[in-house]
């Protein structure tokens, strides 16, 4: 009754309450389904925000949105303990600042504050190789300390991505080759499959006011999308942030149905050095999901045309 994100996807039967601990990627994609199929879906951070590491404008967005599905969000609040119950069970929380107790029951509790490395139990002290506290493993260019041992993905620094691990593997295999292998950890896109899907690469607003880099800003809601009003799936946008000076793009955030598949478009024009422009001048087709990205390009220097 107390499950990891594994066990969320081995429930025999749709819960009637389920609590979530964690208001990340995984929380929100599982606690997200569960509810679609029926469950009371209630989430419990600690942070005062849901979706850390992701944009500010978009999390907070993507929170009005699945609190109109129904999902309850506690936030700033900190998990004492869980009570298992004969047919329940009771979870305490109180305040991260400090407060009085909570209780919550539930039928299914669903932890979802990250992931460990597998790397207990395969032998790497008698290489020599010491994971750090969270497991991982230190690498240069994918090399460990030990002669022949190479880490790719979860077992070492960097997001736990899919995609991360197999463009690191490519890489490291270029390199065991004696060729040039090379990752760009700045363009690597994550997505949160929830419904709506959430997408973004780059660098957040947050990031860069507290680097100190002067940026601009061009927005686009769905809501003013032609395939998106016809389809009846208007909730969220698109927006894309460039340097203030050469307009080169620094990042971009969606929100909306499908924008996990739009996401590689920005990537493409980051790896290329584009500049905004470059995507509010190149034709997209009508009426498609995909304008929205053209349509906030144009937006960073004022010329949407949809709107």
């Amino acid at each position: 009754r107390i499950v990891s994100s594994t066990g969320a996807l081995s429930l025999k039967a749709v819960p009637k309450k389920m609590i979530v601990i964690g208001a990340g990627i995984i929380g929100l994609e599982l606690g997200s389904v569960w509810r679609r199929l029926g469950a009371e879906v209630t989430v419990v951070e600690y942070l005062d925000r849901i979706l850390p590491g992701a944009d500010g404008e978009i999390a907070k967005q993507a929170q009005r949105i699945f609190a109109k599905q129904g999902i309850e969000f506690k936030l700033g609040m900190k998990v004492t303990g869980v009570e298992k119950l004969k047919s329940k069970l009771k979870l305490s929380a109180q305040p991260a600042a400090g407060g009085d107790t909570e209780t919550l029951e539930a039928d299914v509790v669903l932890l979802a504050i990250g992931r460990r490395p597998y790397t207990q139990g395969l032998g790497l002290e008698t290489v020599g190789i010491t994971p750090d506290k969270r497991g991982q493993i230190a690498n240069n260019h994918y090399q460990t300390s030990a002669d022949g041992v190479w880490v790719i993905g979860d077992v070492t620094t960097g997001p736990m991505l899919a995609h991360k691990a197999e463009d690191e593997a490519m890489a490291c295999a270029e390199l065991i080759a004696g060729k040039a292998g090379h990752v760009n950890y700045d363009i690597i896109p994550g997505v949160v499959y929830t419904k709506p899907e959430i997408a973004w690469v780059g660098k957040t607003e947050e990031e860069l006011k507290a680097e100190g880099v002067a940026y601009k800003v061009g927005k686009f809601p769905f809501m003013a999308n032609s395939r998106a009003k016809t389809n009846h799936e208007t909730d969220g946008f698109v927006k894309i942030l460039a340097d203030a000076t050469t307009d080169r793009v620094l990042g971009a955030h969606l929100m909306g149905v499908g924008v996990g598949e739009m996401i590689g478009e920005v990537c493409v024009a980051m790896e290329f050095g584009a500049a905004s422009e470059d995507i509010a001048r190149t034709c997209h087709a009508h009426p498609t999901l995909t304008e929205a990205v053209r349509q906030a390009a144009m937006a960073v220097e004022g010329w949407t045309t949809q709107m």
